[in-house]
C-alpha cells in the first residue's frame, strides 16, 4: 500500500492552485496568533496548557495559539486533500497529529513555563529528579507509566478469594468463594481478552468486576489466559474459542451441575465469544442444546470497519511485516504491542509521562489499572495473524458466512440468545459506534449501555465512583444508527454495572446452596490468582 503521506504530497502537487490558497491560509493563521488577541485556544481537556502562564504571560501564550492553530490548520488541510480518498486522508491525518503532539512546546523544558518554574523554585531539584526518572527508565528499556513494584497479585490485585478448577495448555479457570449464602443457579463465565491478563476485571477491592458481582449473590468464573511463549508460536484462534472459552463453558456448569451459563466477552475476548456463539448456534439446531443461555459483550467488535484509530497501523504491508517478525520469535512481544496502543493516544500515554517525569521530575503514578496496563502478555503468532488478517483486514466476522471454523460457517444473525451489550463514550480502542453496530448483527434481543469514560475505566465503572457517574441503556434499535439510539434515551445516574445486574438477575435462575466442597471432575488445584498470571 502507497505511503499515504506520499499520496497527500503527491495529490497537492497535482492541484497547485488549491495548494498556494493552502500556503496562504497557513501564513494567515501564523500571522493571526502572533498577535495579542486569542486566536486559538486549547480544548476542554487538553492538559498539556492548564498552567496560567500559557494564558498571562504573552510570549507562552502567543506560542501556545501559534502551535495550536498551526496544527489544527494543518490537520485540517491533510482531511480537506483534492483526489485523495478518506481512508488515505485519516491515515495521513493520523500520523500528522503523532508529529504535532511530539513538537508541542509543552515537551520542552524551555518553552514550558510550569518546568521552568518549577526548577527555579526547587534550585534544580526537579531536573535532579528528572534525570533519575530518565536513567530508571532506560535501564528498565521502556518510559515507565507506574511503578509496578507497589503492587502484589494476590494482596493489592486479583485479591478475590478463589481457587484454580482447570488448568490446560491454553488457559486456567478460576471460581471465586461465594460470599453469600446462596447464589444464583446460573453461573457466570468472564472472558477477558488475551492481550493483558484476566485481572482487569478483578483489580483494587474498591475497582473489582469480580468481586463486585459475587458481593451480588453470582457465582463467577473467569479464564486467566496462558501467557504463551515461542514453543506455543501455533496457538489458534480456534484453540481460545474450544480449549479456552468452551471448555470453560463446560466446567462450569458441571461444576454448578446446570445445563447453561450466561458468558461474559470483554474486548478481543467478546470477539471470541461471539465467535463461539455462531459456531454453537449453527452446530446445534436446538436452543436448548446450546451451553449458554444468554450473554454480555463488554467494549467489544464484531464488525472492523470502522475500528477507529487502530485502522492507520493495519495494512496489508504492516501486517505482512509483523508476521514476518513473529516467525522469527513465534509470538508479539508485550512491549511491542503495549506501545501500539499507547501510540493511539500519544498525548496520554507518552508525552504526559516525558513531561511529569523527565520535566517536573516526578515519579511514576501509583494506579491500579496503569500497573494492570504495564502487566503486559505476550500474543501467540497464529493467533495475532488471524485477528488481523480475517477480522481487521477482511471483516470476515461481520459477514454471513464468510468465515468457517471447525466445519461450520460463522453467521451471527442466527444467534437466539438474549443479549447486553455496552459500549464507552470515550472508547478509543473499540469506539463504542461500532460496538453498537457490532451488536447490532446479533439475531437475538439486545439490550445496549452505554458508559462514559473509555475501553478501560468506562467497563471497571463500580458504582459511587463519582456524583457525575452516568450511563444509558435500552433496548437496541436495529434499524436506527447508534447517534439515533442515543437521542432516544434518557441517562440514568450511577453505574452500568447496576442496570446489569439487574438484567442479570431476572434471568440466572433461583437462589441455590453454593458447593462446600470441589468437584470430582474439576479438583482445586490451587488458591486465586492461580499461575498463569504471574507468568512473565
Amino acid at each position: 500500500m502507497p505511503n499515504p503521506f506520499a499520496q497527500v504530497a503527491a495529490a497537492w502537487l497535482a492541484h497547485p492552485v488549491e495548494l498556494a490558497r493552502a500556503w496562504h491560509e497557513l501564513a494567515t493563521v501564523a500571522w493571526a496568533t502572533a498577535t495579542p488577541a486569542p486566536v486559538a485556544e486549547a480544548a476542554e481537556g487538553d492538559d498539556r496548557f492548564v498552567d496560567d502562564a500559557w494564558r498571562a504571560n504573552p510570549f507562552f501564550h502567543a506560542l501556545m495559539q501559534q502551535y495550536l492553530g498551526l496544527t489544527r490548520t494543518l490537520e485540517r488541510q491533510v482531511y480537506d486533500t483534492p483526489g485523495v480518498d478518506e481512508r488515505d486522508a485519516r491515515s495521513a491525518a493520523f500520523w500528522l497529529r503523532h508529529w504535532c503532539n511530539a513538537v508541542a512546546p509543552s515537551n520542552f523544558l524551555f518553552t514550558n513555563p510550569q518546568a521552568l518554574r518549577r526548577a527555579f523554585d526547587s534550585g534544580g531539584a526537579s531536573l535532579r529528579a528528572g534525570f533519575q526518572e530518565y536513567l530508571r527508565d532506560l535501564l528498565a528499556g521502556d518510559l515507565r507509566m507506574v511503578d509496578r513494584a507497589r503492587f502484589e497479585l494476590g494482596r493489592d490485585l486479583a485479591a478475590t478469594p478463589g481457587r484454580v478448577v482447570m488448568r490446560n495448555p491454553v488457559m486456567e479457570l478460576i471460581q471465586y468463594t461465594p460470599v453469600c449464602g446462596r447464589v444464583h443457579a446460573m453461573p457466570l463465565v468472564l472472558v477477558p481478552p488475551w492481550i493483558n491478563k484476566y485481572y482487569i476485571l478483578d483489580l483494587t477491592a474498591q475497582q473489582s468486576m469480580v468481586r463486585y458481582l459475587v458481593g451480588q449473590g453470582f457465582d463467577v468464573f473467569v479464564i486467566s489466559w496462558k501467557n504463551p511463549g515461542s514453543d506455543q508460536a501455533g496457538m489458534s484462534f480456534e484453540d481460545h474459542l474450544f480449549d479456552g472459552i468452551l471448555a470453560a463453558i463446560e466446567a462450569a456448569r458441571t461444576i454448578a451441575g446446570v445445563p447453561q451459563v450466561h458468558a461474559v466477552g470483554y474486548c478481543i475476548g467478546g470477539t471470541a465469544l461471539a465467535a463461539l456463539m455462531a459456531w454453537l448456534n449453527r452446530r446445534y439446531p436446538q436452543a436448548q442444546d446450546i451451553p449458554v443461555a444468554h450473554w454480555s459483550l463488554l467494549a467489544t467488535l464484531t464488525d472492523f470497519s470502522k475500528p477507529g484509530d487502530i485502522a492507520s497501523f493495519i495494512s496489508d504491508d504492516s501486517v505482512a511485516l509483523l508476521e514476518g517478525l513473529m516467525a522469527r520469535q513465534g509470538f508479539l512481544d508485550a512491549q511491542q504491542i503495549g506501545w501500539s496502543f499507547r501510540m493511539l493516544r500519544p498525548n496520554t500515554q507518552v508525552w504526559r509521562y516525558v513531561v511529569q517525569k523527565y520535566l517536573l521530575g516526578e515519579a511514576a503514578p501509583s494506579l491500579a489499572p496503569l500497573a494492570w496496563n504495564a502487566d503486559g502478555t505476550r500474543q501467540p503468532r497464529a493467533t495475532h495473524a488471524f485477528c488481523l488478517r480475517a477480522l481487521y483486514l477482511a471483516n470476515q466476522l461481520a459477514q454471513a458466512d464468510a468465515l468457517e471454523l471447525r466445519g461450520e460457517r460463522l453467521d451471527l444473525g442466527r444467534i437466539r440468545q438474549p443479549l447486553y451489550a455496552v459500549g464507552a463514550v470515550a472508547d478509543h480502542i473499540t469506539p463504542w459506534r461500532s460496538t453498537y453496530c457490532s451488536a447490532a448483527l446479533v439475531g437475538a434481543p439486545v439490550r445496549y449501555a452505554l458508559t462514559a469514560s473509555g475501553h478501560i475505566l468506562g467497563i471497571i465503572n463500580p458504582p459511587g465512583g463519582s456524583a457525575k457517574q452516568q450511563y444509558w441503556a435500552g433496548p437496541l434499535l436495529a434499524a436506527s444508527s447508534a447517534k439515533q439510539w442515543l437521542a432516544l434515551q434518557k441517562p440514568g445516574a450511577g453505574s452500568w454495572w447496576q442496570d446489569w445486574n439487574a438484567w442479570l438477575a431476572e434471568r440466572c435462575g433461583e437462589p441455590r446452596a453454593p458447593a462446600a466442597t470441589a468437584h470430582p471432575s474439576y479438583p482445586w488445584l490451587g488458591d486465586a490468582p492461580g499461575i498463569y498470571v504471574r507468568e512473565g
